[in-house]
């Protein structure tokens, strides 16, 4: 696995035990309701990872853009798939997405070469 993909899951893996350890029930209702959001229902799994990506590059959260970045590589979703996806972003947010952008693009390519 490329170091900056697993420094990534590393960080987020430690840093989202402490949160839930607090046991507060807002952040823990907060989780919850975001990794039900993505399950499959009216909408499958991929392409609500898509949408995912999209908000995420629309409110330049970089932590956002690799999460749904990686989970969908693990749902199958092709380079081109994203790439469309990315534009919309960038339609939508403006050129101000474009910094994140290029770090998205980034962090595909490490998921590529990964051969996860």
């Amino acid at each position: 696995m490329s170091d900056v993909i697993k420094e990534f899951n590393d960080y987020r893996q430690k840093m989202n035990e402490k949160l839930l350890a607090d046991n507060n029930k807002i952040i823990k209702r907060i989780f919850n309701l975001d990794t039900n959001a993505y399950a499959a229902g009216a909408l499958d799994v991929k392409t609500k990872e898509l949408l995912g990506l999209v908000a995420s590059a629309v409110l330049r959260c970089d932590d956002c853009v690799k999460y749904h970045l990686e989970t969908s590589h693990k749902e199958g979703v092709t380079k081109e798939e994203v790439m469309e996806a990315l534009g919309i972003a960038t339609l939508v947010g403006g050129t101000i997405v474009v910094p994140h952008l290029r770090r998205a693009y980034e962090f595909w390519e490490a998921l590529e070469e990964s051969g996860q």
